[in-house]
This record gives structure tokens, C-alpha cells and sequence, in this order.
């Protein structure tokens, strides 16, 4: 993988693309560990024949020939200040001959897990990297280069991991045109045209990025889908996908439509209890796995946005999903049923998927996971935890996130999400008789044959920096090591990413990570404040649109949201609304019931709320409203200024990348600031106090703005 070289800058680095992600493994600066590092490891020896050990061997050569700055190649044989890997069966023996009184630690319980530790051996010592399957020393491999890139002494290079959940995934949401639904880092990585001749090694170094963060299944095509990818010239080329992500230990996933047999074979029907259907679906899984014996399964989306699904014959989800758990079951497959969905019946959005789903609990197959969204909306810059969360404890629940920033300023803003994924895990489902946590939930093992697991959409496109903006990578970082590990904090995963992506200098470290925890913090005050949620663009959703009301569904347009009028502003789901509050736990429900006492991140979320509402801090709620965009801004120009100060530390091509986004975003926070207030303030008829810098545009010159070609629609 080659990272292309730039002019040298202040610092004596050299510019770079970005190209290479996490895994640079640029040469160790200080002096002492460097010399260290060298005396400890000298070489590699492997034991065992797997294609995962390759894989490992191949990243330790890349990675310590990097950090090291010195040839470090494969051994014949084991010696002092070797790295020496293989499971733990093939293991024991050569450890044994060394160490004849050695005693083994335990492994890890999951197969997955690893172990890495030091033992004494002649002068040097030697490090083992072992786990009970190759794919988990390949983890434990990634997991040392990690700490070496991090600087991390080797006295304290030992570890003993386990993943918490059993499906660490992504979805990309890539259709067979290229295009990506919600992409903003260029088109789809997969050149289908290509495939399965023309193996990209871009999708080597793919499998690679998610190796290193444990990631371990992977959707190539959008949950909107299209049924050509069920036919044999797309198997092929899925096939060759498969192949190089297999010794990653990454498995593919299909997305699935559910029409299929109409559109491919000419049924009259996709009923999902129609035995011809039934059948159609079982021979064509089974045609799969002859292409691709470990494929993981389908992730369907029915029902939904003019998805075709079981409803169109008078069936349930579960009737959908359960005929094709049966067709995969035989081959240890899984199916992934999302449930977003909204029923155009119901009087509240928000109440949609708990209303579907919830009388369907403990009727799916046990091979069945509902994939539920964070939040009971649609990815929205702050939600309340989908209450679908603390209602199915008979079937195991999927977590589903946007890495993707669809609705946080798309692949011009930097938001790091970390603090947003860990609030929604941390979140209790219930308080009494005994808490549980979001993540608890997603972790638990509803049968002793289930499966838990946690899905991103990607952000991921063939721009060369792979996420389009360069912070866009600690997205997708954060999300695999918090699905892997989730008591890392996000402050622990910036710092992670920061040594990684950029140096480890604590005047480069501690900036960029204070930028880091404020960004998504700054950019819900900036767009939604206080609870506000859906007033983006109409479509493409990129900027503010809090006046939308021209789409043909109530619920598609932001009024919808805000339901701001001349009393007050917010979406009264308390129980003299639509009372959607219901569908949480008693004592989860009484934190956010009373507009008075309600947590007031939420708090339009659940009330409709007078402009003269007193707020905690003693103001009204337009003032509390008016000081959170301005504060949004603030913020947002403080990240600004803390990264100009950085110039002499950052390689001037990745400096200027950054600079000129937060520019744009600069602007887009006054845009949406200005939008919003000027807008809201129609209805509450109060002043933008005199002491705030006063918009420069009209209301009317905000609604004119138009975005036809906007990324990502």
C-alpha cells in the first residue's frame, strides 16, 4: 500500500493522503524505545498454516518494518526477541520445547479473543500472540501494532481480549450503479464492472482497516435492494469479495429483496408462506453458499420506503423473516430484519417500529436478529434511545448506528461520534427493579444459540482518504473498537486514533482531542437544540429546513417535528399527546414526563412547550433556544481556532484538508443558526437579544437557497 510523499514541512514529516488510515506505522520517535523496540523484536515465527496467520504475519512484517525502521522478517525457527503466534493448540508444543515448566495462561472464552504476553528467554525474551482460532491471533496481532504505534512500553505490552458482541458489522449502503445512498466520500468502492477478474488491492487494504478494529462482517449492497445481486454473474463477483475478506475473518452478508422470485424467476407472488416461495428462496440459498460456503446471511429491509415485504400479502415481519432463517439454518446462516419501518396509520412516527414490532416478540426463528436504529426516528444528531430497546426480551436486538453522517453536517463537518455512540449504550432501559443498560440488552444472550451484534452504516467511498473528510476515519474507528470494547471511553478511542493518524506529541494529542469531544456536542447546538430533531433539507437533508411542508407524508416533512405555532414549540408526547412516552419503562418514563423536570437535551422531544417556559437556568425557553445556536457557533469557531494553531504540526496536505471543511462548516453553523432563529422566531415574536452578532440575511433569502444535486440523495 503506498502512501504518496509530499514536501517536507516544520515539523520534518512528510504530507500525506490520508490513504493509509490508522495503520501508518511510521518510524518510533523517541529514541530510547525505538531501541528497545529493536532489541525486544527481531523477528516473526508462526506456527500453523491458515490463511488468517498469513494475514498476521504479513501486517507484523509491514507494521514493525514501519515503527521500527528496520527489515523485520519471518523466522525459521523461534529465538530470543521473537514475536511468535499461533493458536493455542499448535502453540503449546513449541512454547513447551522452549519453556519446559511453562504454564500457559487461560485464554479467552470466545474464539474470537486473544492473548498476547511476555515471557522471559535468554537475553531478549519473546512475545506470543495466541487465541483459540487464527482469526483471533490475527486480532491479537493488530492489537500489539496498535499499542507499539501508541508508543506503549513493552513491559506493558500484554493483553487478554474478548469482543462483547458476536457481529461487528457494517452496512454499506452501495447500490450496483456505484452510487451510494448517504455516501459523501466519492462513489462505491466495489467496481462491479470489474469484478471478479480485477481484484483491487484497495479491497485488500479494506479488509485490512477492518481487521484492525475487529470488525467481522460486512454488507457490499444497500438495504434498498436490488435483486440482481441474487444472480449468477453478481455471485461471482461476490465470490472474489469474499475470498479476500475470508483470511480478515470478515464474513459477507447479502441485502435481500423480498421480491426477488417476482422479478428474477416471474412468480405471481413473494408470499413468504407460499410453499413455491419457500422453496424459490431455499434452492437460491443454497446456490449461494456453493459460491460462498461461509456466507454470513440476509440483512432485509421490508416494508419500508416502498420496500416490498411481508405486508404486501397480509403477513407478519416475523413471517417474512422466519422464511428465510429456515433457507439459511441448514447452513448456519442468519437473517438481519430491519425494523424501520413507519405505518402511515399510526399518530406518531416515532411510536412506529415499537407498534410493529413489539406484539411480534419471541415469534422470530433463532437465527432471527432485529436490527433496531439507536433512536426511534431516523439517526437524528440527538435521540432518545429506541424504546424498542427495553420491549423484546424474547429476541435478540441488533444495534444499528449511522456512521455515515446523513443528518450531522455529511462529510463537510467534523463530528466525532464517539460521545454520541456511548450515550445511547449507556442509556438505562430501565432504573427499577433492576438497571439495564442499552448495551446490557444488545449483549445478552436471549437462547444459548444466539447471537448478539451491532451494525454502522458506513461512511465509506473511493475518495483516496476512504471517508471523504479526514475525521470521518475516527468514525468508523470508534465504531469497531466500541463494538469490540464497549467500556472504552470515547476520550480513550480519540487518543487511539489520534496517535495513530497523526503522532504521538501531547501538543498534537490534547488539541485534537479536545476538538474531538466537543464537535458533536457544538453541532447539535447548532442544528437541533434542546430536543428539536428532523429540520434538515428535504431529501438530501443537508442544511436547515424548519419551514419544510411541501412532501406528500405529514411525517416526512420538519414541521412535523417542531410543530412550532405561537404558544410554544415541540412534539407533545407526554400522555396528553400521543403519549409514545408509554412505550418506555415506568421508571424511564418518569425522568422525562413533566416538561419541568425533564432531562432538557429531550425536552422537545416529549413536550410542546410555551416560549415563556422557564427554563433550569432561570430563562425563558426562546433565550435558553437563542443561547444554544449562538453557543453551537462559538464552539464550533473555538475548533476552528484550536486547529489553526496546530499548522506546525500537521503535514501541510492533511492541514489544509481540514482547514478549508471547517471553513464550510463555519458557515453552515451561522447558516443554520440564522435559518432557525429567524424562523422560529415568526412565531415567537421575540427578539434575537442585541448583544448576539444579528443575522445578515433575511428569512426569505434563507427559504430561496436550493440544493438539486446535493451528495448522498
Amino acid at each position: 500500500m503506498a502512501t504518496l510523499l509530499f514536501a517536507s514541512f516544520a515539523g520534518g514529516s512528510k504530507a500525506e493522503d490520508g490513504y493509509d488510515l490508522w495503520l501508518r506505522y511510521k518510524k518510533c520517535d523517541q529514541p530510547e524505545l525505538l531501541t528497545s523496540y529493536r532489541n525486544y523484536f527481531t523477528g516473526i515465527y508462526r506456527v500453523g498454516n491458515h490463511a488468517s496467520l498469513d494475514a498476521a504475519v504479513s501486517e507484523m512484517t509491514r507494521g514493525f518494518s514501519g515503527i521500527l525502521d528496520k527489515n523485520i522478517t519471518q523466522l525459521k525457527s523461534p529465538q530470543e526477541g521473537a514475536v511468535i503466534i499461533g493458536t493455542a493448540t499448535e502453540l503449546s508444543p513449541v512454547l513447551r520445547n522452549l519453556i519446559p515448566a511453562l504454564n500457559i495462561p487461560a485464554l479467552p472464552e470466545k474464539k474470537e479473543g486473544f492473548l498476547i504476553f511476555r515471557l522471559s528467554y535468554r537475553q531478549r525474551g519473546i512475545t506470543i500472540i495466541t487465541a483459540e482460532s487464527p482469526v483471533g491471533v490475527l486480532y491479537g496481532s493488530f492489537h500489539l501494532l496498535r499499542l507499539l504505534q501508541s508508543q506503549t512500553p513493552v513491559v506493558k505490552l500484554a493483553a487478554n481480549e474478548s469482543p462483547a458482541l458476536d457481529l461487528r458489522m457494517l452496512n454499506h449502503w452501495d447500490n450496483l450503479t456505484r452510487h451510494v445512498e448517504r455516501g459523501y466520500a466519492g462513489i462505491a468502492l466495489w467496481n462491479w464492472h470489474t469484478l471478479p477478474d480485477y481484484k483491487d488491492p484497495r479491497y485488500t487494504d479494506y479488509a485490512r482497516a477492518n481487521a484492525s478494529l475487529g470488525i467481522n462482517a460486512v454488507t457490499v449492497t444497500n438495504v434498498n435492494a436490488n435483486a440482481l445481486v441474487l444472480t449468477k454473474p453478481y455471485l461471482e463477483k461476490l465470490r472474489a469479495l469474499a475470498d479476500i475478506f475470508r483470511p480478515y475473518g470478515i464474513r459477507l452478508f447479502l441485502t435481500a429483496r423480498f421480491s426477488a422470485p417476482i422479478e428474477l424467476d416471474k412468480f405471481k407472488t413473494a408470499d413468504p408462506l407460499n410453499e413455491t416461495v419457500k422453496d424459490w428462496w431455499k434452492k437460491k440459498t443454497d446456490e449461494i453458499y456453493q459460491y460462498i460456503p461461509d456466507f454470513g446471511g440476509f440483512l432485509v429491509k421490508a416494508n419500508s420506503e416502498g420496500q416490498p415485504g411481508p405486508q404486501n400479502y397480509k403477513r407478519t415481519h416475523a413471517d417474512g423473516a422466519n422464511m428465510l432463517a429456515d433457507a439459511v439454518a441448514s447452513h448456519g446462516g442468519h437473517v438481519i430484519w430491519r425494523a424501520f419501518v413507519y405505518n402511515p396509520e399510526s399518530d406518531d412516527r416515532f411510536k412506529q417500529a415499537y407498534e410493529e414490532f413489539k406484539p411480534l416478540d419471541g415469534q422470530f426463528r433463532n437465527n432471527v436478529l432485529v436490527q433496531v436504529k439507536n433512536g426511534p426516528i431516523d439517526f437524528q444528531p440527538r435521540e432518545p434511545f429506541s424504546p424498542l430497546f427495553g420491549a423484546m426480551p424474547k429476541t435478540p436486538l441488533m444495534m444499528e448506528f449511522q456512521i455515515t453522517q446523513e443528518y450531522l453536517g455529511q462529510a463537510t463537518h467534523l463530528v466525532y461520534q464517539g460521545p454520541m455512540f456511548k450515550e445511547v449504550m449507556n442509556a438505562q432501559t430501565q432504573i427499577a427493579p433492576k438497571p439495564e443498560t442499552v448495551q446490557q440488552v444488545i449483549e445478552k444472550k436471549i437462547r444459548p444459540d444466539a447471537v448478539t451484534g451491532i451494525a454502522g452504516v458506513a461512511n465509506i467511498g473511493n475518495d483516496r482518504n476512504w471517508t471523504g473528510h479526514l475525521f470521518g476515519q475516527a468514525n468508523w474507528y470508534a465504531f469497531g473498537r466500541m463494538a469490540w470494547n464497549p467500556k472504552l471511553s470515547s476520550e480513550a478511542v480519540a487518543e487511539e486514533w489520534i496517535r495513530q493518524t497523526f503522532n504521538n506529541t501531547p501538543s498534537v494529542i490534547q488539541p485534537i482531542k479536545k476538538i474531538m469531544l466537543a464537535s458533536h456536542e457544538a453541532l447539535v447546538k447548532y442544528m437541533t437544540p434542546l430536543g428539536l430533531a428532523h429540520i434538515m433539507g428535504n431529501g438530501h437533508h443537508y442544511g436547515p429546513l424548519p419551514w419544510g411542508n411541501t412532501l406528500g407524508r405529514p411525517d416526512w416533512n420538519p414541521v412535523y417535528y417542531h410543530r412550532a405555532d405561537s404558544f410554544g414549540i415541540g412534539f407533545n408526547r407526554s400522555a396528553t399527546g400521543t403519549n409514545a412516552l408509554a412505550q418506555f419503562d415506568m421508571s424511564i418514563r418518569k425522568q422525562w414526563e413533566d416538561s419541568n423536570t425533564c432531562d432538557e437535551k429531550y425536552l422537545l422531544w416529549f413536550h410542546h412547550v410555551s416560549w415563556q417556559h422557564k427554563m433550569k437556568s432561570g430563562k425563558t425557553l426562546w433565550q435558553e433556544l437563542t443561547d444554544h445556536y449562538y453557543q453551537g457557533v462559538k464552539e464550533m469557531r473555538i475548533m476552528k481556532s484550536e486547529w489553526a494553531g496546530l499548522q506546525k504540526n500537521i503535514d501541510p496536505e492533511r492541514f489544509n484538508h481540514v482547514s478549508m471543511l471547517l471553513g464550510i462548516q463555519e458557515k453552515d453553523a451561522v447558516w443554520w443558526r440564522n435559518a432557525c432563529l429567524l424562523y422560529f422566531q415568526t412565531f415567537s415574536k421575540m427578539p434575537i437579544p442585541a448583544q448576539y452578532e444579528q443575522p445578515d440575511q433575511t428569512l426569505e433569502y434563507y427559504k430561496s437557497l436550493r440544493f438539486p444535486y446535493a451528495p448522498g440523495n
